[in-house]
């Protein structure tokens, strides 16, 4: 495996919260700990911003993806709403988690659950080139479904 050095620090007073963790050799993602001064109750169908209590640096020519954990999507309803969540490699703030409950019933965030996963990934940019038309393909323009269930 690829690896990349990103640099992490902790907010001042979350040193307990654990670091973004890998959950196996082979995890492509790592686990994202909720960093909230008191448990958080997520009502149905209600949206907050859920804080990890971290800041990271990652090396230009990357990003960080944050992703729902398929675990608390299966088990509660929980998802993130800016799914994936994009941390470009200026971005120097706390990383926040944008959780919704689409579950059936309230749940409650506690300091220390893992609530998210960040996964890293090179980036590449694209030069637009304007053109009057586009090659043709089989699929056209297609789209929504269209090739049946």
């Amino acid at each position: 495996m690829n690896k990349v050095k990103v640099k992490v620090m902790r907010k001042q007073g979350c040193e307990d919260v654990p670091l973004p963790k890998y959950m196996s050799d082979t995890a492509s993602g790592m686990d994202l700990f909720a960093a909230v001064e008191k448990e958080v109750m997520l009502e149905r169908s209600e949206i907050k911003l859920i804080p990890t209590g971290i800041h990271i640096e990652l090396p230009i020519g990357y990003e960080a993806q944050v992703r729902p954990r398929s675990g608390l999507a299966l088990k509660y309803g929980l998802t993130i709403v800016n799914t994936p969540g994009t941390i470009d490699s200026d971005y120097r703030g706390e990383i926040g988690i944008i959780m919704c409950n689409l579950g059936k019933e309230r749940f409650i965030v506690e300091r220390g659950m893992r609530i998210a996963q960040l996964v890293i990934q090179p980036v590449i940019r694209a030069d637009l080139v304007e053109v009057e038309r586009l090659e043709e393909s089989n699929r056209g323009g297609g789209g929504f479904g269209h090739t049946g269930h």
